[in-house]
């Protein structure tokens, strides 16, 4: 049965700000990328003041014509306590709405190879992710977007060039065939792994740049809901759970939808997925790994899906800096696109939302122009601190998110099946279970305020709940804390085999001293 109820507990929203009496023209913002992260960032400035522009390359993901190419190339998204608390800083209401549209999972449900089940709890205190479907997603920021009055939305204009020095932005408008300019006070690139944006930023800072392609690709799957009971469909497997079939060098995954059905990703080596082509090679070789999933997903579907569903590459991106002076500024995907192993992607970038809006909310910078008006070539010296901030304080967690989830890979289609991993994760289990939870509702009201909170976290605390379950641990302090967890869990073992060999070596003697014992008296007749 479909479990709704979540582990977030929200506090009711805050009472309306005052109208501002603020009689100054106000700061324009332009803002590249109009997926989740763009959206959001679109929010929270316009919130702030900020007239602000909305720039998206494709076409209306709302419209009908667009939807089918979003179904066959999006991941479903898991958002956890990051994107939430993100969300809830830019519109406390607005994150009540999305966590009412997703599924909890509490766990990750271990398919092995003869079909049997092994569930494995998030969090020893029973906290949750929450599967939600991409375009769902997307499409409630645009609404939201949308019916704002200092928000403007502009679908296919792609951007061509920008101009930092004088603060115009050129895009290539597909609806018109024509060019058009926009200036701004302050440019936001969020417009994903190939960001124009950033390109353009590399003209004018020495960035430094880095990216990674694994030797593996993705490919999506559909499993159907089952059987109408009571005039509802229902879910073929628990719809409370991440679903991972880990096979070593590859794995499938299924996050469920409120369809009753679920997305089914392929993780696979390139060079594997290149020898299967054939309608019958490809039900040989899911009958060979995932035959349970081959049974729920049916033949047809998934040589339908193989097939005709795009195999799409993972990517991992690293920069340094994020900005330039005090006019432009790169987020989300177009800042640190990573591989989505460990389900932070869109919550990292919604994060990067909320820590860019608490830096420059501490620096007491809104929408409203201060009244010595500055032309295009001076620079705010408030606001060039502020995103000089930013990229500092915001790299090395960036950093640590993106080598977090390369190395999260191996963790899911490998080391989940093994007995170290769960001895290592029982001794873990333990010792968090005597560290007393930090309830979100506390958390959230205080990371709308601040980035993070002075006092890092108290207790032991697995390295999966400060990713997922602690906005307020930063993702650098968490890596470092795991670390130093680690090491002590390690001495553990090492203990534990210690003793395990001692006594080992102690029954062996007696074992020996006993078996002398009787033999030598036959030995001597």
């Amino acid at each position: 049965m479909l479990n709704t109820s979540s582990s977030f507990h929200l506090p009711p929203p805050p009472p309306p700000p005052p109208l501002s009496t603020h009689a100054s023209p106000k700061r324009r913002a332009s803002v590249v990328g109009a997926g989740p992260v763009g959206c959001l960032a679109a929010l929270s400035l316009a919130n702030a003041g900020w007239d602000v522009e909305l720039y998206e390359g494709r076409a209306d993901i709302r419209l009908p014509s667009s939807k089918n190419a979003i179904s066959q190339r999006s991941i479903n998204l898991a958002i956890s306590s990051r994107g939430i608390a993100a969300l809830h800083a830019v519109d406390p209401g607005m994150a009540t709405r999305f966590l009412e549209t997703a599924i909890p999972m509490r766990g990750r449900m271990i398919h092995d190879i003869t079909g049997k089940l092994e569930s494995q709890a998030y969090d020893p205190h029973g906290q949750c992710i929450n599967s939600i479907e991409r375009g769902r997603l997307n499409e409630e920021l645009l609404d939201r977007a949308t019916a704002h009055p200092s928000i403007r939305i502009f679908f296919q204009h792609k951007l061509t060039t920008a101009d930092f020095d004088a603060k115009i932005a050129t895009f290539d408008s597909a609806a018109d065939q024509r060019q058009v300019q926009s200036s701004f006070d302050l440019c936001i690139g969020a417009d994903g792994s190939y960001s124009n944006v950033r390109r353009q930023l590399m003209r004018v800072v020495k960035m430094d740049y880095q990216q990674e392609y694994i030797s593996h690709e993705y490919l999506e799957l559909r499993m159907p809901p089952g059987p109408i009971v009571n005039d509802q469909p229902t879910f073929l497997i628990d719809p409370n759970h991440l679903h991972i079939w880990p096979r070593h060098s590859f794995m499938l995954i299924a996050l469920p939808n409120k369809d009753c059905s679920f997305t089914c990703t392929l993780f696979a080596p390139t060079e594997d997925l290149g020898l299967v082509r054939t309608p019958v090679e490809i039900v040989a070789w899911f009958q060979k790994h995932f035959p349970d999933a081959l049974a729920l997903i049916g033949e047809d579907t998934i040589v339908h899906d193989f097939q005709k569903n795009p195999r799409s590459s993972l990517i991992s991106i690293k920069a340094k800096p994020y900005h330039y002076k005090d006019r432009a500024v790169i987020i989300g995907d177009a800042a640190h696109s990573m591989v989505p192993f460990y389900g932070q992607g869109l919550n990292c970038g919604l994060e990067d939302v909320r820590i860019l809006q608490t830096t420059l909310s501490t620096r007491g910078i809104d929408g409203h122009l201060q009244s010595k008006h500055l032309d295009d070539h001076e620079v705010d010296e408030r606001m060039q601190g502020a995103l000089e901030e930013y990229s500092l304080t915001r790299h090395d967690d960036l950093v640590a998110i993106c080598d977090l989830a390369m190395n999260n890979y191996t963790e899911m289609r490998h080391d989940v099946t093994t007995p170290m991993y769960r001895l290592h994760r029982t001794i873990d289990t333990i010792l968090a279970s005597l560290t007393n939870p930090t309830g979100f509702s506390a958390l959230a009201p205080l990371l709308s305020r601040v980035a993070y909170p002075s006092e890092g976290p108290k207790g032991w605390i697995p390295l999966y709940t400060m990713v997922t379950f602690r906005p307020d641990v930063s993702y650098d302090m968490a890596r470092r804390r795991a670390a130093w967890q680690a090491r002590c869990i390690r001495i553990v073992e090492w203990t534990i085999a210690g003793a395990v060999g001692g006594l080992g070596a102690w029954l062996l003697v007696g074992l020996t001293a006993t078996r002398r014992g009787i033999l030598s008296p036959v030995l001597k007749n």
